[in-house]
């Protein structure tokens, strides 16, 4: 199986989110929405199910369910019970539904930020208190988490911990004992865990994934994780995501929460979510080969031509988080470079404490449009001292 990531593809043809609401002269570098052609064999098999021309109400596929429960074993040592598997229409969905299902109003939802923007309002929605501790930044650029913080910040209040790992936007994955801690903190306290792990499959060099529930059976008895084939096989726009919520109890309370308000996966999510998961795996390694290098080449580009721009290069995730503080940007950095480079980035004052002055920048994209977005930011940055 190959795939030309360097072949421009042109998505300015109406149903793009990216791409259309740029204006025609901007580039897109912001939402995580990858500009490459999924696996074939995805294509394939939404072909054939629309060549059966009927569609109606659809369920799950076994095979599907098998398939999951095999590759988390195969991955993480992670033995899960088929029906341990709950199919959702999507992550934020999950995290959102967990919210309500799982907590009485009043109770806290704790989160980390900088954090990906819909983690931002889900304690409102749901009628939670909304509580918050914001990540450490070292000098070097990365992110750890004090965890004397973390501990202050479980109140008596706190219900439920939202976790992201790996996190977006600052792009680590966490070690195995920086999740034990999490999970040891959260367990004294009673605090449920939902574990956002969408971004799981994108893991460089050197790093490695480990769904929290699967640490300990204690652990798992109190987390819901949530992943998806959205994000890892470019194909979004389907809407098919699961959570992993071993004890069944707790998968009663959340599956009962859905009855009447969430919506089923459609037949086609379900299709190429079975053919990405069963038949993908050569095409995400070389995917993950291409952003590898893609990584490597903007952590340098930005190092070597973005004066006052730092980064540290993201452990995972196709999604890279600039601190333009020192680059002598008036204002904001991010309508800076779209007004002055014409380069469309995330604003990182949205994704809450921590995030001022950051741009988060998405990668998933063929090297030549990364380096020509680069390399009008470094055009719009030289200006500046003219």
């Amino acid at each position: 199986m190959t795939c030309d990531f360097d072949a421009f593809i042109d998505r300015r043809f109406g149903d793009s989110i990216k791409w259309n609401v740029c204006e025609e002269d901007e580039l897109p570098l912001w939402v995580a929405d990858m500009d490459f052609r999924c696996p074939e064999p995805v294509i394939a098999a939404l072909q054939e199910r629309v060549a059966h021309g009927i569609f109606g109400y659809g369920s799950a596929p076994s095979e599907l369910r098998e398939v999951l429960v095999a590759r988390l074993a195969a991955l993480y040592d992670w033995r899960v019970a088929p029906e341990a598997i709950v199919f959702l229409p999507g992550v934020v969905v999950g995290f959102n539904l967990a919210a309500q299902a799982l907590t009485r109003p009043g109770d806290g939802l704790l989160i980390q930020t900088p954090i990906y923007p819909p983690f931002l309002t889900v304690a409102a929605d749901a009628g939670l208190r909304p509580e918050s501790m914001e990540l450490s930044r070292r000098p070097d650029g990365a992110y750890e988490i004090d965890f004397d913080r973390f501990e202050a910040a479980l109140s008596p209040h706190t219900a439920m911990f939202l976790l992201c790992n790996p996190h977006n936007p600052v792009g680590r994955v966490f070690r195995r004992d920086e999740l034990e801690r999490l999970a040891q903190l959260c367990f004294q306290k009673r605090v449920l865990i939902c574990s956002d792990e969408i971004h799981c499959d994108f893991i460089f060099s050197g790093q490695r994934h480990y769904p929290i529930a699967a640490l300990d059976p204690e652990i798992a008895a109190s987390t819901l994780t949530l992943m998806a084939p959205s994000k890892t096989f470019n194909i979004p726009g389907l809407g098919c995501s699961f959570a992993v919520i071993p004890d069944p109890a707790l998968r009663e309370r959340f599956n009962a929460g859905q009855r009447g308000v969430v919506g089923h996966v459609n037949v086609l999510g379900y299709t190429a979510a079975l053919a990405a998961y069963r038949d993908g795996g050569p095409w995400l390694e070389s995917l993950l080969a291409y952003l590898e290098a893609n990584r490597d080449f903007l952590v340098t580009y930005v190092r070597e031509h973005l004066p006052g721009v730092h980064v540290a290069a993201p452990e995972g995730t196709y999604l890279a988080w600039l601190d333009c503080r020192e680059a002598g940007i008036p204002g904001n950095p991010y309508e800076f470079f779209r007004a002055r480079a014409r380069v469309m980035l995330n604003d990182g004052a949205t994704f809450g404490p921590g995030g001022e002055g950051f741009v988060r920048l998405n990668f998933g994209t063929p090297r030549a449009l990364l380096t020509e977005g680069l390399e009008r930011m470094r055009a719009a940055l030289a200006e500046l001292s003219v």
